[in-house]
């Protein structure tokens, strides 16, 4: 029971008096309770997430521009010149999927959070969240740089959280590889959208000239 007390202390912690030297350490560094971690957590996603968005606007501008010189270049029947900025416009699709699959991992991590800080269930219902920003950030760092660095951080502070509660609880983990489909499944639907809106928002090249690797464009 007191090992139960002790953790609702520290996740929502409540006014007690607290000896002079624990002010002072408090007042140089106070530790902030596992609920204040999770909105920070949650701030932060969301900052990057809003970033990832501003890109994503930023390239479709980009693809826009490029896909009416593909047309255009057809229109002049200049094949050689229709089929160069097809290829610019394949590649940057490609970016602007893997950026919107990133995208929607993150907004699916920060609902996960929202429901952790409501039910307060931190250890099992962070372990998933945890692992898929570990595989954002790996993603994100090929990617944008600036991005997976924060992913990074933010990534620590959930695992500091989960190391935090796991102290103050008879919590018995599960094997990791539960945590790891979870993740998985995570990842999965955050592609599935990312396709969706890619159809729904990009008009399809035209197929009437060859890649520059002899492939057909993909749909």
């Amino acid at each position: 029971m007191a090992r139960a007390d002790d953790f609702a202390k520290i996740w929502n912690p409540q006014a007690k008096g607290p000896g002079v030297m624990d002010k002072i350490k408090t007042f140089i560094n106070p530790p902030p309770p596992l609920r204040q971690k999770l909105a920070l957590a949650l701030y932060k996603l969301r900052v990057e997430n809003n970033k990832l968005e501003y890109i994503v606007q930023k390239m479709k501008e980009r693809d826009q521009l490029l896909f009416e010189k593909v047309v255009q270049a057809q229109i002049e029947k200049d094949q050689t010149r229709a089929a160069m900025y097809a290829a610019e416009v394949a590649e940057l699709r490609k970016m602007i999927k893997s950026l919107l699959m990133a995208k929607y991992a993150v907004e699916r991590v920060a609902l996960r959070l929202e429901t952790v800080m409501t039910m307060g269930d931190v250890l099992t219902g962070l372990a998933p969240v945890v692992a898929v920003i570990k595989d954002l950030r790996r993603y994100l760092t090929g990617l944008v740089p600036e991005i997976g660095l924060e992913m990074a951080e933010i990534g620590e502070l959930l695992e500091s959280v989960v190391t935090e509660a796991g102290e103050f609880t008879s919590f018995m983990s599960m094997p990791s590889g539960v945590y790891s489909e979870e993740a998985k499944k995570i990842m999965e639907e955050a592609r599935i959208v990312a396709e969706q809106r890619m159809k729904a928002e990009f008009p399809e090249l035209p197929s009437a000239f060859p890649t520059p690797a002899g492939e057909n464009q993909q749909k």
